[in-house]
């Protein structure tokens, strides 16, 4: 059976909306969900399904009412550094094992390597973790910058990058270089300003 150009649209709509409550981010929900809410009512007014068309004109509205104020919103954020031994910080790694394998394939937590180690917080919530050694006196190297998935919208990435940068630079450190070992954290360190050098690491100049 041969679908109409209004049906595809129809079940495309449908997919989309389907896929956003499969995300965790709370960003990524809201985006995908005002596309496919957008779609699906054009879709209802395009059919003469009103209620459908009226129901997801309120979605979208919702949709946009919710980014706005999470983009407009005004969060307090603060370094908490932590010792080698924290037992928090070994249950925060055990408990997002497998999400950190995802975004960090193969990285394992050795304490006598890392200088700087410090949870990220957001009016008080544990939102990330940055570990990171000094390969020499100018150079630091990142271990592991973790966001957990409710607070992945980058403002993780320019709080530690543009706000305390400085820390970094009265430490003597000149330039951050990472592993991009794989796509999602190439497009976060892309997002916040790294480059890709000759040796193929990822290294962003600070001072």
């Amino acid at each position: 059976m041969e679908l109409s150009i209004i049906e595809i649209i129809g079940y495309a709509s449908s997919i989309i909306i389907a896929i956003s409550m499969m995300l965790n981010s709370i960003v990524k929900f809201r985006w995908v969900n005002l596309v496919g809410a957008t779609i699906m009512t054009g879709y209802g007014f395009a059919l003469g399904a009103i209620p459908v068309g009226i129901l997801n004109s309120f979605i979208m509205a919702a949709d946009i009412y919710y980014l706005v104020k999470i983009y407009s919103k005004k969060e307090k954020f603060e370094t908490l550094e932590i010792r080698s031994d924290n037992r928090y910080l070994l249950k925060f790694l055990s408990f997002h094992s497998k999400d950190i394998q995802y975004f960090f394939p193969g990285f394992q937590y050795k304490p006598e390597v890392n200088t700087i180690s410090f949870f990220v917080l957001r009016d008080m919530r544990v939102t990330g973790i940055f570990l990171a050694h000094k390969t020499d006196k100018n150079t630091l190297n990142v271990g592991l910058d973790y966001v957990i998935p409710e607070y992945r919208d980058f403002k993780n990435g320019r709080y530690i990058y543009k706000r305390i940068i400085n820390k970094f630079i009265d430490s003597g450190i000149t330039k951050i270089v990472t592993n991009g070992n794989s796509k999602q954290y190439i497009k976060y360190l892309e997002k916040t300003g790294f480059i890709k050098n000759q040796e193929g690491m990822y290294e962003k100049k600070i001072a």
